[in-house]
């Protein structure tokens, strides 16, 4: 029997999206199926052993799509084994905005107290002001363009969740 997964990301400017179809591509180098959808065109869990969402924090909060995702399918996610990451810290060197990122992922998770994640990360982040509207690049206009997504740890975190998705 094959062990299909849902890649579910929400993603504002596609960086998210990117890490998502590395992680799918990852679970598929490891032997396991591996669907890659928005988490906002979701419909139904059935047929999935088990479920990533990943999404970047904003403003301090996950993003609306990963928390509506929950809250919709909140009482079918308590059967499927199911990773979270997300992207948030962009600047090289900070360890501390990592450990904020993950306070407030955990935060935000609080809310859904029957969700139980078998593997939680946090991933650093993309900057481009040159993707951001209005007013959001005015105030971010003096943060210099960053990228600190770290493809191998990426790629290994994925890779480590085939026995915790594949049950």
């Amino acid at each position: 029997m094959t062990t299909r997964i849902l890649v579910g990301y929400a993603t504002r400017y596609g960086s998210t999206a990117e890490v998502a179809e590395s992680v799918a591509g990852t679970l598929r180098d490891n032997g396991l199926e591996a669907d890659i959808q928005p988490l906002k065109e979701v419909r139904s869990l059935d047929g999935y052993n088990g479920v990533v969402i990943g999404a970047p924090l904003i403003m301090f909060h996950w993003h609306k799509d990963a928390l509506r995702f929950l809250g919709k399918f909140q009482k079918a996610l308590t059967g499927v084994p199911t990773a979270v990451f997300a992207l948030g810290p962009m600047t090289p060197g900070k360890d501390q905005e990592f450990i904020d990122a993950r306070a407030q992922l955990d935060k935000e998770l609080q809310a859904y107290p029957d969700f139980k994640p078998v593997e939680i990360q946090i991933f650093g982040g993309k900057f481009d002001l040159a993707k951001l509207g209005f007013p959001m690049s005015l105030f971010m206009k003096d943060i210099p363009p960053s990228d600190i997504r770290d493809w191998d740890a990426i790629r290994a975190w994925a890779a480590g969740l085939k026995d915790k998705l594949a049950v």
